[in-house]
């Protein structure tokens, strides 16, 4: 009994972690990215976004290297399918508003090709019939085709980004050092107003911000694992259910935060930068993880590709698609989604 009771605690021990040690990741990296000169604009996409989706990629790496497929590509594809229909979701009905289609439709449409890419790059491959934990079912990989071209979206992603940063008009506070600046490259920080406590205290939380992020997922991952065993629970479910969502947190916790302070593009951003991350880098990573490991490319069950690959697509297809036509994130938009969300959890869960 209280071995089972430890199991929980220790599970909730790792959301903790994961949570607290993002939040701590975020704010930390900011400031000291501020503090260096970097436009905020690349913070946001680029700094924040990978920093909020370090969970879900330190989770599926350990979960891949432990052998636990389901769990890499469940987590992987829920976070984002989680972050698009629930966070978004929720972000809209609450708060509609319109966007710069030359700004959103870029990152818009590199999220849905990542996650046609990774369908077609899984569904069309031979599918292999494997053992796992005493259980044998048909399991699909990922093609080396599918990893190379969300490699190639990855880069794009970053690419467009300092294209995107290169063209930003920056608004500058007038003050004595920065008259007539119109880049904020070319802002002039002055580091003697920064005190070495400051400096010393967000370079702690930089460091236990990391650690907690890795401790928390190897937590989540180990416990998620037995609790998924001893309930007779499949890992699919458990990994797109508890572990996807909990290492959401912290897009969640950046969109109700910007919900608060009426900061639409600020959330959206995170989003569209955290999903496309998710999508074009982690699943590769565990590919050549399976394949360091001796056990070839990474296999992906029958449920994740034909299930949880095109709920995630049709998400991203809703929350895409009509917001670069109109222009606009429509209520009507995030009802479908929270509502289809709500729908695929009810049928994972039965």
């Amino acid at each position: 009994m209280m071995e089972a009771v430890m199991m929980y605690i220790l599970f909730l021990a790792g959301l903790i972690l994961i949570i607290k040690g993002g939040d701590w990741f975020v704010d930390s990296a900011s400031w000291i990215a501020e503090i260096l000169g970097v436009p905020k604009f690349v913070i946001g996409a680029t700094i924040v976004s990978i920093a909020t989706t370090l969970p879900e990629m330190i989770v599926s790496i350990q979960a891949t290297a432990k052998g636990n497929v389901d769990m890499a590509s469940g987590n992987a594809i829920g976070s984002v399918t989680a972050n698009t229909a629930m966070i978004m979701g929720i972000f809209i009905i609450c708060m509609p508003f319109a966007v710069k289609r030359k700004a959103f439709a870029p990152k818009g449409i590199m999220m849905l090709l990542a996650s046609a890419a990774l369908i077609l790059g899984s569904i069309f491959t031979q599918k292999k019939t494997l053992t796992f934990e005493g259980e044998t079912n048909d399991y699909y990989t990922l093609s080396a085709i599918g990893i190379s071209i969300l490699a190639i979206i990855f880069v794009v992603f970053f690419i467009e980004n300092f294209i995107s940063m290169k063209n930003e008009q920056v608004h500058i506070e007038p003050s004595p050092q920065n008259i007539g600046i119109q880049n904020e490259d070319d802002i002039i920080v002055s580091k003697e107003t920064v005190s070495k406590g400051e400096w010393a205290k967000n370079i702690i939380c930089f460091a236990l911000g990391a650690a907690g992020i890795v401790f928390g997922a190897k937590l989540l991952v180990d416990y998620g694992t037995r609790i998924a065993i001893s309930l007779n629970i499949p890992q699919r479910i458990i990994s797109v259910i508890a572990i996807a969502v909990g290492t959401s947190l912290p897009e969640l916790v950046t969109t109700v935060t910007a919900i608060r302070k009426k900061a639409g593009a600020l959330s959206v951003g995170n989003i569209l930068g955290a999903n496309i991350i998710d999508l074009s880098l982690i699943l590769p990573i565990c590919s050549f993880v399976s394949m360091g490991n001796n056990t070839g490319a990474l296999v992906l069950s029958t449920s994740s590709v034909t299930v949880d690959m095109t709920v995630c697509f049709a998400a991203i297809a809703i929350a895409v698609i009509p917001t670069i036509i109109t222009k606009k994130f429509n209520r009507w938009q995030g009802v479908c989604m929270l509502t289809g969300y709500a729908i695929y959890l009810i049928t994972v869960a039965v």
